[in-house]
């Protein structure tokens, strides 16, 4: 059984099922530019919940992150901060923080290309599932918007109705994914080698190793590295550019090259 903690089901897919398929899509630098975390974060400060000195730490380690890939160390100071800062928050009062996240910070940053894959995975019947370390009521909100199965993330503690600052097991990140994910498959009933996952970060290779559809979105260097010596599909889509890739499935590809093409459009400009 999988870790209940981790799961918010949202809906199902638009296509009759294809059984035993899904695809699993990691959220920050792979389905949006940047980090959700970091905008909850940024939204906190706008209620007046921290410092500005806090909200300039937060949007320093969002730079680093955009500009040279996920750094554990700054993930986890950010969760550290927002944990202790939502201490005595209700639920429903986060839940309508994620509901301004999206639509404030989020929806624009979400990748046209990423989406389209997705988007493709359902309308073949595949369930679609994010699977971050942005909380579970963030990762929900963003799999509900695009209607996609649902999301697995981290869970924060709750006692009568309110946060404790403590989490439920821990961030979902690096092989936690992978441990979530085999939960769901085997709820699931999911046939892991027919399933497709999806990441930026070196860090999440124990999620990419567990299906036989592995692809790197807009890869650090040391996963590009890995993609490239593991024959795994690679996509970036920050410029529009496009790596080399191979083995991507037909089912796929037509989610790629819309995304792809809306790259290289937003590079040469309008046609005169």
């Amino acid at each position: 059984m999988p870790e209940e903690k981790y799961v918010a089901v949202v809906t199902r897919p638009v296509a009759p099922l294809q059984p035993g398929e899904a695809a699993f899509f990691d959220v920050d630098n792979t389905l949006m530019r940047g980090a959700s975390l970091f905008h909850v974060a940024r939204k906190m400060h706008q209620r007046g919940a921290f410092t500005l000195p806090q909200a300039a730490g937060f949007a320093w380690k969002q730079f680093k992150f955009m500009a040279r890939g996920e750094n554990i160390d700054d993930v986890h100071a950010v969760r550290d901060s927002a944990l202790t800062l939502a201490a005595g928050i209700t639920v429903d009062d986060i839940k309508a923080l994620g509901e301004e996240v999206y639509d404030e910070m989020i929806a624009s940053r979400i990748w046209p290309g990423a989406k389209a894959l997705a988007e493709q995975h359902l309308r073949v019947g595949r369930r679609v599932w994010l699977v971050t370390a942005t909380p579970i009521e963030v990762a929900t909100v963003i799999s509900t918007r695009l209607g996609l199965t649902g999301a697995l993330g981290t869970v924060g503690e709750v006692s009568d109705g309110m946060y404790t600052g403590r989490l439920v097991g821990d961030i979902l990140h690096g092989s936690a994914k992978a441990v979530a994910v085999q939960g769901i498959a085997d709820q699931e009933g999911l046939d892991l080698k027919r399933c497709w996952a999806y990441s930026d970060s070196y860090n999440d290779i124990p999620l990419l190793s567990l299906v036989g559809h592995p692809v790197a979105i807009n890869p650090d260097a040391k996963l590009r590295r890995h993609a490239r010596d593991h024959n795994w599909p690679v996509y970036d889509f920050r410029a529009g550019r496009r790596a080399a890739t191979f083995g991507l499935k037909a089912a796929t590809m037509g989610g790629a090259v819309y995304g792809l093409w809306k790259g290289f459009a937003r590079i040469r400009g309008p046609r005169a």
